[in-house]
């Protein structure tokens, strides 16, 4: 069957006085009959970068991050605890949000130009669509900008009508902004290395020296893209306010470098981090009061996830008492669930129950088939090859199975996840914790393999003793790897 009933074939079912035959409840039938005269909600992507699992409250009430924003979305919405990165870094992660498609099957993680994207998917549906902030998915000439002429292959090229940000993280030069396919003033001068005290190199106030353009200033970033971000929706109320709209705002922070305005200074008990997250969520929040000023709060779906894990050390939890991911273990780059377990939300007033929590396993590939189903799309064989509609748990409604039944982590190792069963192609961390890769002493096994139903920390390896389950796992992530497509199973 199809990956999705979408919304038309349940409108369908109820024309027909077929609904008894539906897989779905009658939950998400009734959802499905009350949005059938009505508009489409809009979409807001709230995407941030490197925070962690445990960082905001409402999935770690320890954090030493005030987060009241972000909890607020969580009381207001459905709170997901098992929700994934398609890779546990920006650009694959990013990738797989767009493309409803896994990253490694990807060359260099770009765009390809036919490739549907979710902003081209509502755009043929009628959507205004917009993207604030980091790109980090390639632009022609992205080093060398030109002064004139177009820059391609960026938002623009790939369905959104407008697009302001920068083209990668904050700490890779050169330093410019970007509005729709043109720089806004070309990188003509050149900044110093930056670092701070007291931090390893990659963290802190930490960027690379490299060209600037004029007027460019590390720490306005982050208030510019909420100033933007905001204006569009201001904008597009006052001209096209019966126009549905997907805003995606991919802010650059908490990543470095870590420059906390002065008004969230100390506001934190996790030093320059922590108060960098909180001044992310108060950018969060004047986003979410921009829809509720607008009377946008009812009809639009929010979605609020971070691309990846952070880069917070065991030295840095010792330090300041704050485990920025929670009881997992790893962080960026890792293929431990440090990685790429993520804070996942979704607010839909009256659509979505407020205050639940939800273990479904989802992957940020699914919110292609997700939008689709949302807009009674049909997405075509060669669009979101690795998406599933989690629409159904969304609306509440009891399906007769999850979502989906296996998710590919494509990090420096391989890990495939299966139900509470998770492997990993060898030993080691596969990103930035240590030890990243290494071989195993005699009689070691050369995997991983975690019961993450009983051990969410990934502190006991049970590839030895459950040698049924691994091969099980390894002969699924082989067919998956070799596969064109995927065809995930329901």
């Amino acid at each position: 069957m199809a990956r999705t009933l979408t919304r038309r074939g349940f409108l369908r079912l109820i024309g027909a006085g077929a609904a008894a035959a539906a897989t779905a409840s009658t939950g998400v039938l009734r959802a499905a009959e009350r949005r059938a005269g009505a508009r489409v909600p809009n979409v807001v992507i709230l995407f941030v970068d490197d925070m962690g699992y445990g960082d905001p409250r409402c999935y770690n009430p320890e954090s030493k991050c005030p987060t009241p924003h972000i909890d607020r979305l969580a009381a207001e919405g459905v709170r997901f605890t098992d929700a994934h990165a398609p890779g546990s870094w920006c650009i694959p992660s990013r990738y797989g949000l767009m493309t409803g498609r896994y990253p490694f099957r990807a060359d260099r993680h770009r765009i390809e130009p036919d490739r549907m994207t979710i902003a081209s998917l509502l755009k043929a549906h009628g959507y205004a669509t917009c993207c604030v902030g980091k790109w980090h998915l390639g632009l022609e000439g992205e080093k060398k900008p030109p002064a004139e002429g177009p820059m391609r292959g960026g938002p623009v090229d790939r369905g959104f009508d407008y697009f302001f940000g920068i083209h990668a993280s904050l700490d890779i030069p050169p330093y410019y902004y970007i509005e729709n396919d043109r720089p806004v003033a070309c990188p003509t001068g050149n900044v110093e290395d930056s670092n701070s005290d007291g931090w390893t190199r990659i963290q802190g106030a930490f960027w690379r020296g490299g060209g600037i353009a004029p007027g460019f200033t590390h720490d306005e970033v982050l208030p510019t893209f909420t100033d933007k971000a905001i204006a569009w929706l201001q904008r597009h109320h006052e001209q096209t306010p019966v126009k549905p709209f997907l805003l995606y705002l991919a802010l650059a922070a908490p990543h470095t470098p870590w420059l906390p305005a002065e008004a969230f200074k100390d506001r934190s008990q996790a030093g320059m981090y922590g108060d960098f997250v909180a001044q992310v969520d108060a950018a969060i929040g004047r986003v979410v009061a921009t829809l509720d000023k607008l009377g946008a709060r009812d009809n639009t779906l929010v979605v609020f996830s971070s691309d990846n894990g952070p880069v917070w050390y065991g030295q840095d939890v010792e330090r300041f008492g704050h485990r920025s991911v929670g009881p997992l273990r790893g962080m960026k780059a890792d293929a431990w669930e440090g990685g790429h377990r993520m804070p996942f939300i979704a607010r839909w007033p009256g659509s979505i129950k407020a205050g639940t929590t939800s273990k479904a396993l989802i992957c940020f590939t699914d919110v292609m088939a997700t939008l689709a189903d949302l807009v009674g799309a049909n997405l075509p064989d060669r669009a979101g090859e690795d998406s599933i509609s989690f629409l159904p748990v969304l609306l509440g409604t009891k399906v007769a199975a999850p979502p989906r039944d296996t998710i590919v982590h494509p990090a420096g190792l391989f890990a495939i996840r299966s139900g509470k069963w998770k492997l990993i192609e060898g030993l080691g961390s596969g990103g930035f914790s240590k030890p990243r890769r290494r071989k195993p002493e005699p009689g070691e096994p050369r995997g991983q393999l975690y019961d993450l139903e009983a051990d969410l920390g990934e502190t006991t390896n049970l590839y030895a003793e459950k040698p049924d389950v691994v091969r099980r796992l390894t002969k699924r992530l082989a067919e998956q790897r070799k596969a064109d497509r995927s065809t995930p199973k329901r």
